[in-house]
């Protein structure tokens, strides 16, 4: 589980993410050239480019989630934890500490939405007229 080090986590994601972060690299690659156009299918390679795109948004999206679960978990212990022990500077410090991560692991949800819309219109403004997803 890559939840209780976020630095970690934040890792994994830019790993997951190279795909979006290069996604007009991947568009201009993949889609031919006026002079290619009878080469290479489009279509096949939008709808191809597209399956990936959006296998990497889920995966990523189920990783955030299930982090977030996680974390507030483990922030619903600690605050059982801080009831029975008030004066426990290790159960307080655990608690900030949680909070913290889970409200950075919520911004991350966040950030995610930006880049799928992000990533979904510069392939809808490049494949549009060879590939229409039917869930767009």
């Amino acid at each position: 589980m890559i939840c209780p080090d976020f630095l970690e986590f934040q890792d994994i994601l830019k790993k997951m993410r190279v795909l979006d972060d290069k996604i007009v690299y991947a568009l201009n690659t993949s889609l031919p050239t006026e002079s290619f156009q009878k080469k290479v299918n489009a279509t096949s390679a939008c709808e191809d480019l597209y399956s990936q795109i959006q296998k990497g948004n889920y995966d990523r999206e189920n990783v955030i989630k299930n982090c977030i679960v996680a974390t507030a978990e483990t922030v619903k212990k600690l605050k059982a934890a801080k009831e029975h022990t008030p004066d426990d500077f290790d159960v307080l410090k655990n608690l900030k500490t949680e909070q913290k991560k889970l409200r950075l692991l919520q911004t991350e949800l966040s950030v995610e939405e930006v880049i799928k819309e992000k990533t979904t219109k510069l392939f809808m403004e490049k494949c549009r007229s060879f590939y229409k997803p039917k869930d767009l």
